[in-house]
């Protein structure tokens, strides 16, 4: 029995779909399991990490689970897992975790990762890129006024499927030799402009590209997140638009297809823009 955590998410919901492909029984974590949506041969649980009451009856006869990164509340989790006589863990950590200065996002990555390592429990860490999901926040701006409001247009990365990065915890899960740290990219490294212009040629519709100061998106992004948190993406946003972005290197090796490319994954959720 595999649990996933986290298991309605962009990442979760594609990890159920891997394993139940893969043959393998799942149990899926949930606060809302009438909600779900989860398919049938699913077992789902109510539980939450902030409920470490719930975790136990999770945990029963599991022993492959899923993590997803709730910062600070990882602690109860570990301590069930370790009980239960849990044999592997898939953390969702991020590339960030590997920068020189990690930053915000990627210390509280790192504190995870030491957090899992320390439980003693046999763990893959899975580092993707920014995932080409955070693009659907731009939805409400290309429906409503046409127009992609936002800082560093010439920023160029290489973010990366939801899907791919669910290949990679599945493989991690069902693979008895896959552990320790796997890092990865999208496969095309595309700046603001170009991603804008992708989705309007899917949505069918012409979509510009506004660039504002620094500080406008940091008081946005500010109203979502930790002001460090935003200071962090900011940066690296700036440090894309210098030409200083990760370099391209996907999970091909890992999951044994080519990874997703922008233009997919935009197909994939045309429908996410279109509402």
């Amino acid at each position: 029995m595999i649990l996933v955590t986290g298991s309605t998410g962009n990442v979760g919901r594609n990890i159920v779909r891997e394993l139940l492909a893969a043959g393998e029984q799942v149990r899926a974590l949930t606060r809302n399991p009438a909600g779900s949506g989860l398919p049938a041969e699913v077992e789902v649980v109510e539980g939450d990490f902030t409920r470490p009451e719930t975790l136990a009856a999770a945990l029963d006869g599991v022993r492959r689970a899923f993590l997803f990164p709730l910062f600070g509340e990882l602690e109860s989790f570990l301590g069930h897992a370790r009980r239960s006589g849990l044999e592997r863990l898939v953390l969702l950590s991020s590339s960030a975790a590997t920068f020189a200065t990690p930053g915000w996002i990627g210390e509280a990555h790192l504190r995870n990762e030491a957090e899992v390592s320390a439980s003693g429990i046999d763990a893959t860490f899975v580092r993707p890129s920014l995932f080409m999901a955070n693009d659907l926040a731009w939805a409400d701006q290309i429906s409503a006024v046409g127009v992609v409001r936002g800082p560093y247009a010439k920023a160029r990365m290489a973010p990366v499927d939801e899907r791919d990065v669910a290949a990679v915890a599945a493989a991690a899960l069902t693979s008895a030799g896959l552990l320790g740290h796997v890092s990865f990219t999208g496969p095309q490294a595309l700046n603001q402009v170009e991603r804008v212009r992708t989705i309007a040629e899917a949505h069918g519709v012409t979509v510009g590209f506004e660039e504002i100061p620094r500080s406008e998106a940091h008081a946005h992004l500010a109203e979502h997140m930790p002001p460090p948190a935003a200071d962090f993406l900011l940066d690296q946003l700036k440090e894309a638009a210098e030409g200083k972005g990760e370099p391209v290197s996907t999970a091909e090796p890992v999951i044994g297809r080519p990874a997703h490319t922008y233009a997919s994954w935009v197909q994939h959720r045309i429908a996410d823009f279109r509402r």
